[in-house]
């Protein structure tokens, strides 16, 4: 099992808003589809999530805040929430949601680019955290993140570095992505590997492109 992020090391000058909403919203939408009964969740689930032989554009927003499982949402909310505050702080709340609904639906198109006859709909917001992850990889490459791992049948937590831990990250979803490739859907697992590959590599050009600000900006410079 992949190393579960809990936090870094960097110090943050501003609350997590945007990254907080994120995960609520996520949250509170996983927790309707269990509301449901299971004829009414696959609809939902078919309707709101990308289905790339059906595409319809609003899918590739609304997909990022479904999920398909409790180890689904309990991963990508770790993931989100050790990466996505550093970044939101360096590039403030409304440019980072921006940032992260630009990677998503980039990440989204990618899947859909690779499995384009595909009818499985696709969930979930890691297209969107792998922008995250591609852009924290560029911007704080030497951050030290928090990790919980299982020794044998034990839980402990241990730093590694960002670089090492991100780079192993995208070479896992590169050869899992290269695996599926003769699948008819995204892959036996129903992973959206290139989405995940389409996510990083968008996230670290689009924080490029979109820039941060200085992290010893005066206080006043902090919200909205």
């Amino acid at each position: 099992m992949f190393p579960i992020p809990l936090r870094d090391d960097r110090p943050t000058y501003s609350a997590p808003i945007v990254t907080t909403l994120l995960i609520v919203a996520c949250v509170l939408v996983f927790f309707y589809e269990l509301s449901l009964e299971p004829y009414s969740r696959n609809y939902f689930i078919t309707h709101w999530g990308t289905v790339p032989a059906h595409l319809r554009l609003p899918t590739l927003v609304t997909s990022m805040f479904l999920h398909g499982g409790w180890l689904h949402i309990i991963f990508n909310m770790f993931f989100l929430w050790a990466f996505g505050r550093s970044l939101e702080d360096a590039m403030g709340h409304s440019k980072f949601l921006a940032f992260y609904l630009i990677g998503g639906v980039i990440a989204g198109m990618v899947n859909v680019w690779v499995n384009l006859y595909s009818p499985i709909p696709t969930v979930g917001a890691s297209g969107a955290i792998a922008a995250v992850m591609g852009a924290y990889l560029v911007k704080f490459p030497r951050a030290k993140i928090e990790v919980l791992i299982f020794v044998f049948f034990f839980l402990t937590t241990v730093e590694l570095p960002a670089v090492l831990l991100l780079l192993f990250w995208f070479g896992l979803q590169l050869l899992n992505g290269y695996g599926s490739i003769a699948n008819t859907s995204v892959s036996d697992s129903n992973v959206a590997f290139f989405a995940h590959i389409g996510g990083f590599v968008a996230g670290m050009i689009l924080v490029q492109l979109m820039g941060t600000r200085n992290r010893y900006l005066p206080r006043r410079d902090i919200y909205w």
